[in-house]
């Protein structure tokens, strides 16, 4: 038996590497309707930019290509974010800017209205809101 407190988190933060820093940014803001809170350089260069949406953080960093251009990002997970603001709404906004959706807003048998997309690399997303009871 374990002796050790079990882990507890409070926020989660993730790095993305993205092909295109830029373009990133653009669509992480003007798409999905993230704030761009810092850039971060080294060297002289563009690195890295962070965004936050709420309590939600989450950096951008440019792709060096050391991995070769071509390799898959994205695969085999997803992010969530988890809010009080109408899935349908966001939605619109997504797809009213140019991007796409996987899953239109739908309500979940588990209670919780969700939607889909991915960013330009591939990074698949849900947003969701609990349903009222």
């Amino acid at each position: 038996m374990s002796t050790y407190e079990p882990l507890s988190g409070k926020t989660l933060q993730v790095s993305l590497t993205v092909k295109e820093l830029e373009k990133s940014v653009t669509w992480y803001t003007d798409v999905v309707g993230f704030t761009a809170e810092r850039r971060i350089e080294r060297d002289g260069k563009l690195r890295g930019v962070a965004l936050s949406a709420g309590e939600v953080r989450i950096i951008l960093n440019q792709d060096d290509g050391a991995r070769g251009w071509e390799r898959v990002k994205g695969e085999g997970f997803s992010l969530h974010i988890v809010t009080v603001q109408s899935p349908d709404a966001i939605a619109r906004r997504i797809k009213e800017k140019g991007g796409t959706l996987d899953l239109e807003p739908q309500d979940m048998p588990w209670g919780s209205r969700v939607l889909r997309f991915r960013d330009p690399d591939g990074y698949r997303w849900a947003i969701s809101t609990p349903r009222p009871a």
